[in-house]
């Protein structure tokens, strides 16, 4: 039904409607746009040639059919961005016109963008970042204390849910055309930049909208395109001088760190969309964490208290380190390897910390990714980042009960009966070869894989684990002959 109906919508706007009745259909498109299934009608090159019209981004003809063969219809749009430097958006964001027309401006350029490879990398080249920073500045009225610092008034009214659309638009354009920098080692002038794009965007998570999810929609985009910077040019983030109320860890301020942390808090909370809201932010927080030490030790502080009660599962209850570890079994393996490199990162990469905090089982897939499983220390971290030599030393209610947590659960379990009380010794040898014979005939019918840990602690089967063992015995010997004769 909503397919038939955008490309109901896509027609009639082909016959040039004015007034209202465009304004109606324009926000009937972008509602549509949404959801990704109805996306077929509107992005062929009608569609799209269409909206680039209304845009007044695109003075091309609208073909009559959707075009096949060489021709490309939108030739004319990446010729214009590159001739003129980007004037006509410039021209666009610049002018007085009505802040309905630049969000659809705004959306059109986020469509191309993401459909058009080409587009997205002349738009970078041709000076986007910098146009949409200064559109981002506008849409929220920054205002500039120092050459990284924006002024925040706390008296300032929350912004209007209308008024925070223009801002997502230009943050989620500017995440398609600089995604890629996030492992680069920017030029000087490409730093400095960025570091300008991360004030305004540490300026997005501390505003607040009129309504929550209008908040949190603004602070998920900024979180997302925080993620796509370079490392180097974060620094900013926690740079600001402190408040009054200011969250603080040694002198650093922590404020937009603890604003993605109430956001990944909220987020945690909500069924829905729960990768694409949570794996952007547990990135970021993570790669803070490894380059910051500060910010590690304050979402340590927050995340990972030290152990009083071990009486309930790690996954089990509501705080952030619970929900995190459930996240590590979660069904979406990028979410679940996100959750838990934050965690490890949280324990320094230690990988008997981890297990303290999260429990044997939960830890076991991230600790058999990096070869950790069979309890051997880690020769250097998977990052390369160097961690202090400060102890995780255990609080007085832990170490009374350290020793009856089971390491598995990570919880204190009751003691239970042995089920083998009352057996004879012959009866003991008895249960022992029926449980072999049941494991072997399991193994046999490929019902259960025996598993062993090889010399770098990764599982393989036993049998190619017995393979390595003779093969080893059998090169040993062979030298030793060698030896003796010579």
């Amino acid at each position: 039904m909503n397919i038939a109906l955008a490309t109901v919508l896509i027609r009639f706007l082909q016959t040039e409607p004015q007034g209202r009745v465009l304004k109606v259909c324009l926000r009937s498109i972008r509602i549509l746009s949404r959801d990704k299934k109805v996306l077929g009608p509107l992005i062929t090159d009608r569609a799209l040639l269409t909206l680039a019209h209304l845009g007044g981004i695109s003075n091309a003809p609208v073909p009559k059919e959707d075009t096949d063969g060489d021709s490309d219809p939108y030739n004319d749009i990446i010729e214009a961005i590159s001739e003129s430097k980007l004037g006509r958006l410039n021209k666009e964001f610049q002018s007085v016109s009505s802040p309905c027309g630049q969000f659809y401006t705004l959306r059109f350029m986020f469509l191309l963008t993401a459909l058009r490879p080409e587009l997205r990398a002349q738009l970078k080249q041709e000076g986007g970042v910098p146009l949409l920073t200064t559109v981002l500045e506008k849409s929220l009225s920054v205002q500039w204390k120092e050459q990284y610092e924006v002024v925040l008034d706390p008296t300032a009214p929350p912004i209007s849910v209308e008024d925070s659309q223009q801002p997502q638009e230009a943050l989620k354009i500017l995440f398609n055309i600089t995604h890629s920098t996030h492992t680069q080692e920017p030029e000087e002038e490409d730093a400095s930049l960025y570091r300008h794009l991360a004030a305004v965007l540490c300026h997005c998570l501390m505003v607040s909208c009129e309504k929550e999810e209008a908040s949190d929609e603004l602070k998920g985009h900024a979180a997302n395109m925080l993620s796509a910077l370079p490392l180097s040019c974060l620094d900013v983030l926690v740079s600001v001088p402190l408040g009054p109320d200011s969250h603080q860890m040694n002198g650093a301020n922590m404020d937009c760190v603890h604003n993605l942390l109430m956001y990944m808090e909220r987020k945690l909370g909500q069924g829905e969309k729960v990768k694409e809201r949570l794996t952007p932010v547990l990135n970021l927080l993570t790669e803070c964490s490894r380059g910051h030490r500060d910010t590690r030790h304050y979402l340590r502080q927050q995340i990972l208290p030290p152990l009083r009660d071990a009486s309930i599962k790690p996954e089990e209850g509501n705080t952030m380190r619970n929900r995190l570890v459930r996240l590590m079994t979660h069904l979406e393996t990028e979410l679940k390897h996100c959750a838990a490199d934050l965690l490890f990162v949280l324990c320094k990469e230690n990988m008997r910390r981890f297990v303290k905090y999260t429990g044997y089982g939960n830890a076991a897939g991230l600790l058999a990714t990096r070869g950790l499983l069979g309890g051997q220390r880690s020769k250097a971290t998977s990052s390369g980042t160097q961690y202090s030599s400060d102890s995780d030393s255990d609080t007085e209610e832990y170490r009374q009960i350290k020793d009856r947590v089971n390491p598995v659960t990570g919880q204190v379990e009751e003691e239970q009966p042995d089920p083998m009380e009352g057996m004879t010794e012959e009866e003991k040898e008895e249960e022992a070869h029926r449980l072999i014979s049941l494991f072997n005939k399991l193994s046999k019918d490929n019902v259960i894989q025996p598993m062993g840990l090889d010399e770098e602690g990764q599982l393989v089967p036993l049998p190619e684990l017995r393979d390595l063992s003779v093969e080893e015995k059998k090169s040993e010997e062979e030298h030793d002959d060698l030896e003796n004769v010579e």
